[in-house]
This record gives structure tokens, sequence and C-alpha cells, in this order.
């Protein structure tokens, strides 16, 4: 994917790429480090320079980014005298060996700008001023340290230091936020913006976070007002976190971001073309905007004017801030309306070509068809097979497999090293029934941090819990008999993305840390803590590699009887690709939880029965005033996560291979494979302005639904006429869109020819069917 979505960058206006380096996919294990693949960096900052873009190089080591341990390996720490992101020897050793590696690699190539690369700028540490002060003196040191690293790499390009208001000398203080127009940095360096969030992340459960594209637009213009140079999307395509790699805990899948371009590669649209519209112009006035004097105008109510002014050119910004009241007042002889929460650009300081808050481009609706709705071909139903998943119990040669056995309980990080999420408990425990207080039920006691357990007496399952609203630490309890003698208890540990931010989040224990104990008659209690437990890492399926087309293991599954709404099953099944280069994705609604494979890639973890409550959605999203990732959310009542991402570059033509293990129970027969495209297009344009719309995936416009120039109504899907109309609007519109894949139309008196009807300003309206 990453040609297509950094041309449709370039395309959005974008002149420069910003990447992460993640540690724990880089050396997953110990010194065994992994550059294949989608792993290839090297590869990706050789596309980017091959599309004519720069490249910003985030090294971290660490990263956040709502991903798995922030980016960190588990294996770093499990190191004896390990803490992360401080004055510690070790961890500042290791640190050091990854980033040399990283950057003599970089080196290697010619990468950087003052090679003739694309690298314009490095980073080292990632947000620490956010968390520095929890580790006193000690904080300080480390970044003091991480500037010298630095510098003494000599690769003769900037290096920058997002969140370090007081980053060392040599450094460039950064912002990250919604918003950086009141920031300013130290040393008198240039004022960057390293993160502008175009929304939010999703946490299995949450509802749908939305940033509208004015209010992105509006921080945008009013960072470039205030001094800006640099201004980074993040996300600018959010993707998604296949595998084991999304953090948390408890972060989706999915990490669309309402980014410009969505999770699929498609454009987010209107976010997507109302930001090239800004990035043209901006990137149209670079020389004055960098070498401009600069001055402002207070008008008072929250109303500034800045003026640029360089060799004779001028630029000027009206950046209006109040939340409410559009501002119009008088400058330099002329009359000018600013809109509330808005930025008005005008590149020659008297025509406006460009407000943040009047959208000139295409709203696309978005819809996703069943696999096989097409002219060319049936849709079918899928075939599946399954297989259950063994229930894990203590035996006597446990020690011969090379099971771990300790007498305790254990940190699930040191047992599994990361390298599953899941990780069974064992134990025995003995049961005499002479004893008045073990005839009965007996309660079971489990206090853990493993975000989900399920737990088996003697083979069976006996409960189940996950972890729910943010309390990822709790209490399990049940009620069940044992047998006289020797009981088999077996508890599975499920974690879901370790934590990924905050001071010391590297000694935040998982898994079961106890206590754990049996509660018989009159409040007798057997303490299981310091039993001897066997720990036994993943799946026994996961280790067969029953996800694979060529395991070994592909016996036993069957056809007959299958189980719905069951826990603990394989389910298998073989799709056809869909036709055409529209983005695929698994329609997994009716699934409960559990992990995703197409031809033997890991589709990532998923949860559709998580569903996000019934309150707290904004249907109508005021983009005037501040945003923050609680407001204009949508999804209230829905699944959290209903449709996985599958990437083309995995698929065959025929004969793809689905497996699914399903962990709390679903029904497979309602899953689909489904394909995302554009459905209808809208657009709305003020006069003076062209309009560009487009289907995508080769799909032409069938029918124009609405046109109209003058002053239309409502939003897409629901225009009507206003008062005033030129009377061929439909006519003009069909003429230079039916047929086609795209489609350019000026708004102006000109192509649609005088209404006869006097309005200040006219607009088009207009909707299509792809």
């Amino acid at each position: 994917m990453w040609p297509d979505l950094i041309k449709k960058a370039k395309e959005g206006g974008l002149n420069a790429i910003e990447t992460y380096i993640f540690w724990n996919v880089h050396e997953p294990l110990y010194r065994q480090y992994d550059f294949s693949g989608n792993l290839d960096f090297i590869r990706f900052i050789r596309v980017v320079q091959d599309y004519g873009l720069y490249a910003i190089l985030r090294i971290g080591p660490y990263v956040c980014a709502e991903w798995n341990y922030g980016g960190f390996p588990v294996w770093l720490h499990n190191m004896p005298n390990m803490t992360f992101r401080t004055n510690n020897k070790v961890f500042e050793e290791e640190m050091k060996t990854f980033t040399t590696l990283i950057i003599e690699m970089v080196r290697k190539e010619h990468l950087f700008a003052s090679q003739g690369g694309p690298i314009i700028l490095s980073q080292l540490e990632n947000e620490y001023g956010n968390v520095k002060s929890k580790y006193g003196n000690d904080g300080k040191e480390y970044i003091n340290w991480c500037a010298d690293l630095a510098e003494s790499y000599k690769v003769g390009v900037p290096w920058i230091m997002c969140q370090e208001w007081d980053a060392p000398e040599g450094m460039i203080n950064t912002c990250n936020g919604y918003y950086c127009d009141q920031f300013y940095p130290n040393h008198g360096m240039p004022k960057m913006w390293t993160e502008n969030w175009t929304g939010w992340f999703k946490n299995w459960g949450s509802k749908y976070p939305r940033r509208t594209a004015e209010d992105l637009a509006f921080a945008v213009a009013r960072f470039f007002q205030y001094g800006g140079t640099l201004q980074n999307y993040y996300m600018y395509h959010g993707g998604t976190n296949f595998g084991r790699t999304s953090g948390g805990p408890y972060i989706a899948t999915s990490y669309d971001y309402d980014a410009p371009l969505d999770e699929y590669g498609n454009l987010n649209q209107p976010k997507w073309g109302h930001l090239k519209n800004l990035h043209t112009l901006l990137r149209s006035m670079e020389e004055t905007l960098t070498n401009g004097f600069s001055s402002n105008i207070e008008y008072g109510n929250m109303l500034t004017v800045t003026s640029y002014e360089h060799r004779g050119d001028r630029v000027c910004f009206f950046g209006n801030a109040n939340e409410t009241n559009d501002a119009t007042f008088d400058f330099e002889g002329a009359t000018y309306t600013v809109p509330a929460w808005s930025v008005s650009i005008l590149p020659d300081c008297y025509t406006e070509v460009y407000n943040t808050a009047r959208v000139n481009a295409q709203t696309s609706v978005m819809v996703k068809l069943r696999n096989g709705a097409d002219a060319f071909r049936e849709p079918y139903n899928l075939q599946w097979t399954w297989r259950a998943e063994k229930f894990e119990h203590v035996k006597d040669d446990d020690a011969k497999k090379g099971y771990l056995q300790f007498d305790g309980l254990l940190d699930q990080k040191f047992v599994s090293n990361d390298t599953s999420d899941y990780v069974w408990y064992m134990t025995s425990v003995d049961i005499d029934h002479n004893d008045p207080a073990w005839r009965e039920e007996v309660t079971l006691k489990v206090h853990t941090k493993g975000h989900i357990l399920h737990v088996f007496l003697n083979g069976k399952h006996v409960g189940s819990q996950a972890a729910k609203d943010g309390h990822w630490t709790f209490d399990f309890l049940t009620k069940f008999r044992m047998k006289n003698g020797k009981n088999a208890l077996s508890l599975l540990s499920v974690t879901n993305g370790l934590q990924n931010y905050g001071a010391f989040f590297d000694k935040e224990q998982h898994g079961i840390l106890g206590p754990v104990k049996l509660i018989g008659g009159d409040n007798q209690v057997k303490h299981l803590d310091e039993h001897g437990w066997t720990y036994k890492v993943d799946l026994n399926g996961i280790g067969k590699g029953l996800y694979m087309k060529d395991t070994r293991y592909n016996r036993n599954w069957k056809v007959e009887n299958l189980p719905t709404n069951r826990m603990f099953v394989w389910y298998k099944t073989t799709f056809k690709a869909p036709m055409g280069d529209d983005p695929v994705v698994l329609d997994l609604l009716g699934m409960g939880k559990g992990i995703a494979w197409v031809n033997g890639f890991n589709i990532g973890r998923y949860w559709p029965s998580y569903f996000a409550d019934d309150n707290g959605c904004d249907f109508k999203c005021d983009y005037r005033g501040k945003y923050g990732s609680n407001k204009c959310l949508t999804g209230c009542g829905e699944s959290s996560q209903r449709w996985y991402h599958v990437p083309r570059s995995i698929l065959n033509d025929d004969n793809n291979l689905l497996v699914l293990f399903e962990e709390f129970g679903g029904n497979p027969a309602n899953v689909e494979v489904q394909t995302v495209t554009v459905g209808k297009a809208c657009g709305n344009a003020y006069e003076g302005n062209k309009l560009e719309l487009s289907c995508q995936g080769g799909k032409i416009i069938s029918d124009v639904r609405f046109a109209s120039f003058g002053d239309p109504k409502g939003s897409c899907g629901a225009f009507h006429k206003g008062h005033c109309e030129s009377p061929n609007s439909l006519s003009v519109v069909q003429e230079a869109c039916l047929g086609k894949e795209s489609c350019t139309i000026d708004a102006s008196e000109w192509t649609f020819q005088p209404s006869g009807c006097k309005i200040p300003t006219k607009s088009l309206a207009i909707e299509l069917a792809c």
C-alpha cells in the first residue's frame, strides 16, 4: 500500500512524511533483528524519496503511538536492574545499541539530507516532557544524555524533541496536540508542530471519535498565521493495528484516527480535499511566510489580522477565534466577514481565497458491498469447518516438555516475553472430603491484571471475566464442587495490549498477581499463591499453526454440527478475492472475541461483541470551539469495531484461507467478505471555487441526484432547492459528470448562466451516485 498512500498524500498537498521506528518489531527477541517485508523502513523511506517528498525520522525508540508497550520489546524489561527512560545504564546501553544500528543503516543508504537523501529531521525520545518530572533528577540527566547521543552521530540534519519544554541546547522542542498556534519553542528555534491530532484513537467499547474538516483546517491556518514553519498530521493515514501491535490496553485493531486517508487508504472526504486546498495555498506563499516580516492588528472579540511582507509581496490571515460570533470589519478600505472559529487567507491581502469554515470539497458517503454483489459474480455464503481448542491442565510430563514451573505467581510479561496474548497458569489442589470444609461448594477468588481470565477445573470451563471500563485489575469469583483427591485448576490469562504510556509504565505488572485462594466451609482458606504452578505460553492451535495453509496439523477439521456461541473454537473457510481494487474488509458482527488470519497473515484481534454505550454521541457536531476526544462522537450503542481490514496485497484471486479463533463464542454464519467504496459523492462549493467530484475503484458516475447553483439548502443526502437557482443547474452537471470517473465544476455565473435573482453569495450543491 505504501506507493498508493504516499501518492495520495502528495496529491493532498503534503511534501514530507514522518515515520516512527518500532523497536519491538525490529528486535522482537534479543539481538534477533527483522527488517523484512513491511518492516523494511529503508524501503519505505526510498518510496517517500521516489515520490519527491521529504522524510522525518522519529527513532524514539520510545514511540507511544498506542502501540504495544510503547514500542519497547518486553525482553528489555526482563533484563536485570532495568528501568526504562531514565538515567539507568542498562537501559541506556541497550537504547544506544539499537539507535546506533538504525542510524548506521540510514547513513549507509545515504538517506540523510546532508548526504543527498530525503531525511530532513530526526528525533530521539518522544514526549518525554510529559513525564520527566516523575523521574526527578535522573530524568534531567537522561534527556541530556539523549541529546549528547543524538549530537554524537553527526548526521548533518537537525534533531527534534517533541513536548520537551526545556530541550537541551541544540535540540528543537516541538509541539504535539490539537492546537499549537500559541506554542513557541525555546532557544529561538523554528516553530514546529510534530503532531496535529486529526481525530483520536479508538478503544474496545468506545464510540467513534471524529474531528471536523473545518476545525482541523482552522488549527492549521492559525498555526501558520502565528509563525509556524512545519506542521505534521498525526495521523494523515492511521491504518490498522495488525497482529498484536495495538497497545493500551484495550486499544482496538482499527487505527483509523479519522485521518485524511482512512484506515483502508480511501480519501476521507471532505477532510482530505479541504486540507488539500489549504496546503496548496500555503505552499504557494511559502517564501513570504518563511522570510517575511509579520505584524498583528487586534480588532477585539478574538479577531486578529496578521500580515506578512517580503520583497513587495503581502499575505494576510484574518483569524476569528470567537466560538459563536462572526466578525464583520473594515481592512484597508474593504469590508470582510469572517465566520466564527475560522481563518480567512488572502494571498494578496485583498482577495479572500480560502476560509477554513467554508468547505469547497467533496463529501464521500462510503458503503460496504458484499463480496460478489456485482454484475460479474453471484453472492455466495462462506462454507465453514471447525475444530475445538484444547483446554490445558497440569500433567506429569510438563517438565519434560520444557514448561516453566515455579512456586508462586509470575508476571505474564516475564513468562511469555510478549510472544503471545495467552498464558496458562496451572496447578493441582488436593481435596480431602473427610474434611467438612471441602465437601460442598467452594469459592475460588482470583485477583488478576490479565485483562481477561478463563477458569477451568478438571478440564471443564467454570467461568470467564473481562476487564471493563478501564479497570484492568479485577477480582474473579466463582463457586464449584471439587472432587475428592487431586483437582486440576487451570487459569488462562489473556492480555489485550500492553500499556504504552505514562511514567514507569514498564513497571506495570500483567497477568495473575494473586491472591488466588479457595474458600471452603466455615471460611477455611487454601492460599494458592505459593503453590507449585506450571506455565504454558500460547494456545495449542496457534502453536500448531492452524491458521496456516501448509500446517501438518490440518486434519480433524469437522464439517458437520458447526457449533455457535461456543467458546474456544477454531473456524476455517476459503473465499475468492472481490473483483476490482476497492479495499477489502471482514464483517465479523456476530462473532465474540478472538483473532483472525487470512492466508496466514494476522489481521489482528477482533471483538465485535463489545458495544459502545448508548449515551454521549453528538449528531449535530458543531465545529466551532475547541476539539477534544469526547466531542463529535458517533456510534452510540454500536459495535466498537465491526469491520476488519484485509490488505489486498495478501490476497490471491481464488482460494484465500480465512481462519478465526473464537474465544468467547459467536456465529460464523454471519461473517461476510466485503469491499469499501464510495456510494455517493456530494459537494458544496461557494461561488468562485471549483468543485472536484469522483468515484473510486474505476467506478463511474451513474446518476446526478441533485444539482443546484444559487442558494441550495440542506446537507449530503438531504439537499433541497432554495428560493434562488440557475434553471440549467442539473443539465450542466449531468453533461460534465455522467459516465465519468471524475469531474470538475466551476461554481460561477459563467458556468451556470445568470439566475436572475440577486443574493450576496451563490453556492453550488451536488449529489452524485457511483
